[in-house]
């Protein structure tokens, strides 16, 4: 059991806990989550003993390990697999004296603990862990120096995934994993043996891989019951609740300082004013809950150009004298919302730099809108940003013209205000990094925004404002991303890149995800089944697709023309003796839009009642 009790602690004078409790049963599985910057990583290092509380107490059972992944494998000549069997540290040092143990108690007391911890099998587990991060047979006997960071912190992952420790504790582990990588680690991490907290803004891995959720807020610590989306509901209604209960009391603070202030100065009066004086004073005031920050982004709008702005046939690109992608026929729209799914290696980055320019065509032929502009985030350029300087600086470099006073209204835009405008890029927090990174990608207003892992180091509410901005944006947008959520809430097409091309995926995206689980089990004997009707072809639902959002925009045209025209007719000038023309002229031509609207609205209907059924078949 982890019990947190009473806790206080500061950075540099800010309080980050002030007597925050909670206790975790052995054996749950937990998600931390708060804002960025709330503490949700220091809580991790006073949990590890690396920082000094200033007051209260963390306790755990005693010899219990506890575990993370703190840093990435450091480049060494040892292959992954026996980087990752080292970090069971009771098992290589049992291993270790078995080879050198001569008194025989001591041997059999070793062979017995060994036998106890399932040392034999470890080898067989330790590869299963490798391969589920993304390393094949191959791969895990190759040295660790062969390897980037990124994936060595897979490394570390596997390394402390496979140590087993009674607490294990996970900061962000999917920001260096792709979507198949992620999807394995919900499912490993929902049978974990022992006692697990993760600091993650994956809703779907706080949904699938644990039973409760500890939110850190206001520095206080508060455990709910239940996956995500049901902390989500609690908090809100819990919110709703305080908001009711401080209207309520500030009624009543009001009415009796409204008798103190009549009354005061009345000496038949007066006691009764000083008496509901001292019960203002003594009243437990509860503030009003604050609506969490709003976490904007605000995409410049592209002007429009004659589709398809991309088209390519029979391509070929990769690097070198080396083709990674061939057979590429493909186009896109400027309406596309586009994921690409594939597993890490099969060419994803490679097709997104293709698409950018930034990487040649081989061979075959590719045709833009001659106007084309583009925008392209990586997680790489978040850590190319120049350290030293501050996000207005990086702005003035790309628009030396522009007022001051305009740039920072940019920022603003994505949820960067004054302090964090000019404070140096070296001391922003991951996700205002992002936030940066993503202005300056569509600082231009491109038509084309292709963004490979936006959400890393975006908390929830971040996430779903990046949902909304690219719900309204009007260019096309190509997504690589691990996060689920946001690749169902976005995209309306999918490519998987796979086998050195790129073709539609005809599926959705949960049938994508029941793949990846399965792909590995056994294959079960088939059963007979009833006779499905057959789905309509993946082109016919994207066109059915299209056509309920061309009959949304139509709706919303009509709808504005309407409010245009009622504010006309709502002016009385409108009525004056020598305007009985215009005003007729104005009335029939509403008369023509509210029955435009009418039928704008039946057409809506049908289109949406045709997708329905395409995609109920």
């Amino acid at each position: 059991m982890l019990r947190i009790q009473d806790i206080a602690y500061s950075v540099e004078g800010r309080p980050l806990f002030e007597g925050a409790s909670a206790t975790i049963p052995t054996g749950h599985k937990v998600g931390l989550v708060g804002p960025n910057g709330a503490g949700k990583t220091t809580l991790f290092r006073l949990i590890h003993e690396e920082l000094t509380l200033d007051g209260g107490a963390i306790t755990l059972p005693s010899r219990a390990r506890v575990g993370g992944v703190s840093q990435e494998v450091p480049s060494s000549d040892v292959s992954l697999i026996d980087t990752v069997l080292a970090a069971d540290t009771e098992r290589a040092a049992l291993m270790a004296e078995a080879e050198t143990a001569t008194d025989p108690t001591r041997i059999a007391e070793v062979q017995t603990r060994l036998a106890d911890i399932d040392a034999w099998s470890a080898e067989a587990r330790a590869a299963s862990i490798l391969a589920g991060l993304g390393f094949d047979h191959a791969d895990q006997q190759r040295p660790c120096s062969d390897y980037s960071g990124g994936w060595r912190m897979r490394v570390a992952l596997a390394g402390v995934l496979f140590a087993q420790p009674d607490l294990l504790l996970l900061d962000e582990p999917t920001n260096y994993l792709d979507l198949e990588g992620a999807l394995w680690l919900e499912t490993y991490l929902a049978k974990y043996p022992h006692t697990v907290v993760i600091i993650s803004h994956d809703r779907g891995l706080l949904n699938r891989s644990v039973g409760a959720i500890l939110h850190l807020e206001d520095r206080q610590l508060t455990l709910y019951q239940g996956p995500y989306d049901q902390f989500v509901k609690q908090r809100a209604a819990k919110r709703a609740q305080a908001s009711a209960v401080a209207k309520k009391q500030e009624a009543r603070r009001a009415h009796l300082q409204s008798f103190v202030d009549r009354f005061r100065a009345k000496a038949t009066k007066a006691k009764q004013a000083q008496a509901r004086l001292k019960m203002i004073e003594r009243m437990d005031m509860i503030a009003a809950p604050e609506e969490a920050a709003k976490r904007v982004f605000n995409f410049p709008q592209p002007d429009e150009l004659s589709p398809p702005i991309i088209h390519i046939e029979g391509g070929a690109t990769g690097y070198g004298d080396t083709t990674v992608l061939s057979r590429l026929n493909l186009r896109i729209d400027q309406d596309d919302r586009i994921a690409l799914l594939g597993k890490n290696g099969q060419g994803k980055s490679t097709l997104s730099k293709l698409l950018s320019d930034r990487l040649p065509l081989q061979s075959g032929k590719m045709t833009r809108s001659t106007k084309l502009r583009i925008g392209y985030f990586a997680q790489h350029q978040v850590d190319e940003l120049h350290l030293d300087e501050t996000p207005l600086q990086h702005l003035q470099r790309e628009r030396p013209e522009t007022p001051p006073a305009q740039l920072r209204a940019k920022l603003a835009g994505f949820g960067l205000m004054a302090d964090q405008a000019d404070t140096e890029v070296g001391r922003l927090s991951g996700g205002q990094k992002a936030r940066l990174s993503l202005l300056l990608a569509t600082l231009e207003a491109p038509h084309l925004l292709i963004l490979d892992e936006p959400t890393n180091h975006l908390d929830i509410e971040s996430r779903e404002a990046l949902v909304e901005a690219l719900t309204a944006y009007s260019g096309a947008v190509i997504l690589v991303s691990h996060d689920m959520h946001l690749l169902s809430m976005v995209a309306d097409r999918l490519w998987l890149v796979s086998g050195g091309t790129v073709k539609p995926y005809d599926d959705d995206l949960e049938a994508y995800r029941n793949f990846l689980l399965t792909a590995d089990k056994p294959a079960k004997a088939d059963k007979p089944k009833a006779a499905k009707p057959a789905r309509p072809p993946r082109d016919r639902i994207l066109e059915l697709r299209a056509e309920l959002r061309k009959c949304e925009e139509r709706v919303s045209k009509i709808e504005e023309m309407r409010d245009k025209l009622s504010v006309k007719l709502a002016d009385p000038a409108m009525y004056e003796d020598d305007k009985k023309d215009d005003l007729a002229l104005w009335n029939r031509k509403f008369s023509e839009i509210e029955e435009g609207l009418m039928r704008a609205e039946e057409l809506w209907l049908e289109a949406q009642e045709r997708l329905d059924a395409a995609e109920g078949a």
